[in-house]
């Protein structure tokens, strides 16, 4: 089969890989018929993740058709449509009992192995460990493009952005950063009605994007944009600022926006140490949270595109076939000049 495989920072090519197979009684194969590449996978790229070595085949999302099927699974059999999110759980460890599979201990200590410590999913199959407890079936009312998109970015922005923020009816948030996953922490903050939701990017197309997602209020990222949010809340600054991009500075922008008791939700993903204004941040009570996502929100995120409550769909902007593996690349790295939000990529 070919896979994009992964040769050390800065390389990576689409090329013929042993096909995937069963390993252990609990994996199954799963032909790989969507996928898409993530922000963590520019960070691999980068040489941000040293945990993952030439030869790996990367990405961790997928929909697909399972072909393979181990002899302990129970719960899926071949044909079945299945998404396969970026978070593997054997269901049983300690991490996994507290709700938390993103450290399951059985996996290696960190749910997150597609593409990191095992093969992953931009490939045209896929072995998916522990099936029974990872795997979710995709409604037939949820399309594969839709179903994509919760592998991950959705329940990323509201895993580790809207519920660890604590956003609440009434809340005010600001987004820092309105790419892919921070468009679906603003996508998701409406179920659990926030007043005022102020996107702020240096991008104008994402901005228009954001409006169309559910923000009240776009702001320019450059000089003045801490002032011009707090003068939309009154002086204040927001219940919530979620940062979304995974650089120092824009870190600590959320920090200056937040107010005293706030909450500020770093979603993104930092290459390197960030030195935090602790100084002001402990005298105005202000927590902080971040972590990896855990993907349990995935079921209610199922159910909420299905009825049409959030359109994921809306989320692919660009769609590539296998063999344009490194078109798709291209253009999501450089996704601002491309007005890109996320890829859909297919066999054909």
């Amino acid at each position: 089969m070919k896979a994009l495989v992964y040769h050390g920072p800065g390389q990576k090519a689409w090329e013929d890989v042993p096909d995937a197979a069963l390993q252990e009684p609990t994996d199954v194969v799963v032909k790989v018929d969507t996928t898409t590449i993530c922000g963590t996978d520019l960070h691999i790229l980068q040489g941000d993740v040293p945990a993952v070595t030439d030869g790996r085949i990367l990405g961790h999302e997928a929909v697909g058709t399972i072909t393979q099927i181990g002899d302990a699974v129970r719960g899926f059999a071949v044909g079945d449509r299945v998404l396969v999110p970026a978070i593997t759980k054997c269901g049983r460890c300690e991490y996994c009992g507290k709700g938390m599979p993103s450290h399951c201990q059985t996996v290696g200590g960190i749910g997150w192995i597609f593409g990191h410590l095992i093969d992953g999913t931009q490939a045209e199959s896929v072995r998916v460990p522990y099936a029974d407890t990872s795997l979710y079936a995709v409604p037939e009312n949820v399309t594969d493009e839709q179903a994509v998109f919760l592998a991950d970015s959705l329940p990323t922005g509201y895993e580790v952005g809207v519920l660890a923020g604590n956003v609440r009816p009434g809340s005010t948030v600001a987004v820092v950063g309105a790419g892919a996953v921070g468009l679906s922490a603003i996508l998701t903050t409406g179920l659990w009605g926030a007043s005022r939701v102020i996107a702020v990017d240096s991008n104008k197309f994402r901005l228009a994007r954001a409006m169309e997602f559910g923000a009240t209020d776009v702001v320019e990222a450059g000089d003045g944009q801490v002032e011009e949010v707090l003068a939309m809340t009154d002086g204040l600054g927001v219940d919530v600022a979620i940062e979304a991009v995974g650089y120092p500075e824009t870190l600590l922008t959320a920090a200056k926006l937040v107010r005293p008791g706030g909450t500020i939700a770093n979603i993104g993903v930092h290459g390197a140490p960030v030195t935090l204004p602790m100084d002001a941040m402990w005298i105005q009570n202000v927590t902080m949270t971040m972590g990896l996502v855990d993907t349990v929100s995935i079921p209610t995120l199922l159910k909420m595109v299905g009825s049409g409550r959030i359109p994921a769909e809306k989320m692919g902007t660009h769609s590539f076939t296998f063999d344009q593996m490194d078109d798709a690349y291209d253009v999501f790295s450089n996704a601002a000049a491309n007005e890109a939000l996320k890829v859909v990529i297919r066999p054909a």
